[in-house]
């Protein structure tokens, strides 16, 4: 069988993360929704996005198509579900399509001749940015029972003070001596080659991935992903790192979502709470407008490739966009458009040649190279994004 996972209608609620990466490789909990479904059904997916992406995420269509909404996350009972499709069936909840059985091009499809099944239970739907880290802690307990089921973790050094060690697992190559860890509120994933320095204190539910580290004397509440090569310090709270991404030094992130290349400069901090208390708004690219989230506490949101300087402060409820660069006193305004160089005082472009300059040194550093596909990428964001953009 051959696994297909599409955007869905919740894409352009996703921006700015969705710019760069389809709805799938959005990473909550501990694996991208793409690792998810690929460790559930035993086989690699392919992806229907949007066009500029689908050179770098290709759809292959074979004979036989199961097409995923790659807005849900599998739970036990939607992977069999899925698994056993027939033929003109498709999975609803509700009016929304989570799967279906096709051998046509998905341009043909007519849903009114497909066979309706109906899921009628819970389950994780990202449908909005927030949604990454306000779902964050049930989609990391699923991803802990996923990846550690049937495995053996590495037996935690006696220095460490643990409370509630049977939810830590700790992965091969993986360091930790003098830190607090407390499982009894979610459980502790600690990843291949990571490390967390002496003084940390950590409590779960909690995800530090692969050859990610954290360093001296860090604050971290649950539920927190730390995404593969990351580096994190000062404390954090209910926030999710994609990858590649620093919160390095002191300073306070909390309620926050970070794609990957982002690096927040030392004692950088969000509000996540209003003055008044009341609910935030979150600028939402499909409207052009500020959307209600229904969150009392919402932070940062920043897209690929995005920095701030030293000292940078963001107003509760922000969103960066793609390869911006934030510095300067006082609060930037709560939407930073994708390219924009400045602050506070006002922000003027920034061109593409100067943030490939940047994105080859940094990229360099992992020995990872950016390539002409991810240039073409960011090219078309550059464009679409221009209207956002006073300069």
């Amino acid at each position: 069988m051959n696994y297909i996972l599409f955007d869905g209608p919740s894409r352009n609620n996703l921006l700015p993360f969705t710019y760069t990466r389809p709805v799938a490789d959005i990473r909550v909990g501990i694996l991208t929704i793409r690792e998810k479904w690929e460790r559930l059904l035993k086989t690699t997916t392919t992806t229907v996005t949007e066009d500029y992406l689908s050179d770098k995420y290709p759809m292959v269509e074979m004979e036989h198509n199961v097409m995923i909404n790659a807005s849900y996350l599998p739970n036990s009972e939607l992977f069999q579900m899925v698994r056993h499709l027939k033929e003109n069936q498709a999975i609803f909840k509700e009016e929304d399509v989570i799967a279906f059985f096709t051998k046509e091009a998905q341009e043909d499809i007519n849903f009114d001749d497909f066979e309706a099944l109906e899921y009628e239970n819970e389950v994780i739907k990202i449908e909005n940015t927030w949604d990454i880290f306000s779902k964050n802690g049930e989609a990391l307990k699923e991803d802990f029972y996923l990846i550690t089921k049937d495995k053996k973790s590495q037996p935690i050094p006696k220095s460490n003070n643990v409370i509630v060690p049977e939810n830590v697992f700790i992965e091969k190559g993986a360091k930790l001596e003098f830190v607090t860890l407390n499982a009894s509120k979610g459980p502790i994933y600690i990843g291949k080659d990571s490390e967390i320095m002496e003084g940390s204190i950590i409590r779960g539910p909690f995800a530090l991935c692969d050859s990610a580290t954290v360093k001296m004397g860090a604050k971290i509440y649950g539920p927190t992903t730390v995404g593969p090569y990351s580096k994190v310090g000062g404390e954090i709270n209910n926030s999710v790192l994609f990858g590649y991404s620093n919160k390095g030094h002191d300073g306070f992130l909390g309620n926050s979502v970070l794609g990957e290349w982002c690096n927040l400069g030392a004692d950088t901090n969000n509000s996540n709470l209003k003055n008044n208390y009341a609910e935030v708004r979150l600028w939402n690219y499909e409207t052009e407008g500020f959307a209600k989230t229904g969150l009392q506490f919402c932070g940062l949101m920043m897209g690929d490739h995005s920095k701030c300087a030293i000292n940078t402060m963001f107003n509760t409820g922000t969103v960066v966009g793609v390869s911006a660069n934030i510095f300067g006193s006082g609060f930037p305004r709560n939407f930073v458009p994708s390219y924009s160089w400045g602050g506070s005082g006002g922000f003027t472009n920034y061109t593409t040649k100067k943030a490939f300059e940047v994105a080859n040194v940094v990229m360099a550093r992992r020995d990872i190279e950016l390539s002409q596909l991810d240039k073409s990428i960011l090219e078309h964001v550059f464009e679409e994004t221009k209207k956002y953009r006073r300069a």
